[in-house]
Formats: C-alpha cells, structure tokens, sequence
C-alpha cells in the first residue's frame, strides 16, 4: 500500500512538473498589433524627423536596404546617410497603405512586408523584427520601388546604363 501511495506520488509530482513547462500559446493578434504600431511609429519618426525614434526601433545590428543598388547599410551607416537630413527638419514620409505580419510559434520573431505611399510613389518594404526581453527591435528593412510590368521594359533600359557603371565600380 505504502509503495502505491508513493508511486502515485511520484507520478503526480512528474506531471505536475511537466505541465509547468506547458507554454500558453502565443497570441498572435495582440503581436500583430504591436508590430503594426511599432512600423507606423517608425515611419511617423521620420516623417517628423524624430532621429533618436526612427534610429532607435532599429536594432544594433540592423541593416537597412534601399532602392539604389548601393544601399545596403548597417544602422551606423544608414545613420550617418539620413542625419542631415533629419538634422534639416525633413527626412521622409512613408505612410502604410497595406501591411501583412507574420509571427513565428514562440512569437519573438515576426516579418512583414507593407505597401507604402512615398514620394517615389507606391513603394514595398519588407522586413524582420526580433523580441529580445520586452522590446522588438526591426533587424533588417528592404525598400523597394514598385515597377507595374506594362512599364517594366522601359525600366530597364534606363537602368542599364547606370548598371554598367555600377558594375564598372563594384569590381574594382
């Protein structure tokens, strides 16, 4: 008797402790809607030209892509590029006409890509932001300029000039 009384014990204990482990599921609305408010802040910070918000929503270690194929810069870099810029009053207004947000299973990572109403016109931004402790940060942004495919001969032909010297200058 003793020993199923202890057995039975001993089995309660395990799963009492297994289940402590059991993760709540993750919600994923509520992640979204914190996503969403973080990129709309963001692009808020630079049309205000806000640079401690805008540069502070990137992480560290971010990098930033722009629509010019040399634009491909750390946060330290794209810093340097939009200081005068913000510095002046004027950086650049992006409002969100559309945005998807995905969110992995343990919810501390999430990527996105948003239509975007710019001066250039109707652009695309995509991205990555991680949770680390209580704070997302935005780990990678690509910009990027909307071409409607009726029109896209007539970019490249523009484009294949300055590819060329692009080109010419990334070998050397």
């Amino acid at each position: 008797m003793k020993n199923t009384i202890l057995v039975s014990l001993f089995f309660i204990l395990i799963i009492a402790c297994n289940s402590s482990k059991i993760k709540k599921p993750v919600d994923q609305t509520k992640i979204k809607n914190k996503i969403n408010t973080i990129l709309t802040n963001w692009h808020k910070a630079a049309a205000t030209a806000n640079f401690d918000n805008y540069f502070g929503a990137l992480d560290s270690v971010s990098i930033y892509i722009g629509t010019a194929a040399e634009e491909n810069w750390t946060k330290a870099q794209f810093a340097n590029f939009s200081k005068p810029y913000f510095d002046s009053g004027k950086a650049w207004s992006f409002t969100a006409l559309e945005r998807n947000i995905y969110v992995n299973k343990t919810g501390n990572f999430v990527w996105f890509d948003e239509l975007l109403n710019t001066w250039m016109g109707t652009c695309r931004g995509s991205g990555v932001l991680e949770k680390t402790g209580d704070s997302w940060k935005i780990k990678h942004y690509v910009l990027s300029v909307t071409i409607p495919n009726n029109d896209i001969q007539k970019v490249i032909k523009a484009k294949k000039k300055n590819d060329s010297i692009f080109l010419k200058n990334f070998k050397q």
